[in-house]
């Protein structure tokens, strides 16, 4: 039987707009993420699913609904076990890089392990064999502005995989880079998904990058369906 990673039950989010108006993003959002699947998040701009993505991490939370990661029913958590939780088990990826510009590649990986207080010694030892991963242990001492787009977004899938995740969320994860480029990122980012036994979900407007993975989730109105 699959174990369930994500789990995400009448999920509610809206935004006050003023004058009594309300806009209501999320609406019932019901999925289960298991572990080692690939799950694609397609849908217009505008439709929830940069919202969606930050409730899953734990970066927003939902007006009702339940969130679990594993075991953990995330909702109840107080800040600091939410954050906690969010630091061990959860990885993320954007669009944009977000690399710390005055810290090596090596570095930046390093930084999320020291903030859940590994050492250095073995932060360093996991981010050379990340960074070896994705095919830049040649490229550890470099900062950011010295790598290309595509190497940087490499760096930031190895962070997001630094402390050892189980789930992996990623918002256009390749939206910034040139076509070929896009393609060897992504065909990496599956590579790691399936070879650490993640669960993944992914949201992209890229019809053939939606296409690669086990099956896609949209947001119509609000709402999550299988596509």
């Amino acid at each position: 039987m699959s174990e369930a990673v994500l789990r995400l039950e009448k999920v509610m989010r809206g935004f006050d707009q003023g004058g009594g108006r309300r806009l209501e993003v999320i609406r019932d959002a019901t999925l289960t993420i298991n572990r080692g699947e690939m799950v694609a998040l397609v849908g217009p701009s505008g439709s929830g699913k940069s919202t969606l993505l930050q409730i899953a991490g734990l970066l927003e939370q939902p007006d009702s609904g339940a969130i679990r990661i594993g075991t953990n029913e995330a909702v109840k958590l107080g800040d600091d076990d939410r954050t906690g939780l969010r630091l061990s088990e959860i990885g993320f990826v954007y669009q944009y890089h977000h690399l710390l510009p005055e810290f090596s590649a090596l570095e930046n990986v390093m930084v999320p392990q020291m903030i859940a207080r590994v050492g250095k010694g073995a932060a360093a030892k996991r981010g050379q064999e990340l960074l070896g991963r994705v095919g830049l242990l040649e490229r550890t001492d470099h900062r950011p502005g010295q790598l290309s787009g595509g190497e940087q977004q490499r760096v930031a899938i190895a962070r997001a995989l630094a402390n050892r995740p189980v789930l992996l969320l990623a918002d256009e994860p390749t939206g910034n880079l040139d076509p070929h480029t896009a393609d060897e990122v992504f065909a990496l980012l599956i590579g790691l998904v399936r070879d650490f036994g993640l669960a993944a979900l992914i949201a992209t407007h890229n019809p053939g990058l939606a296409q690669r993975m086990d099956r896609r989730l949209t947001i119509v109105e609000g709402r999550v369906r299988n596509a």
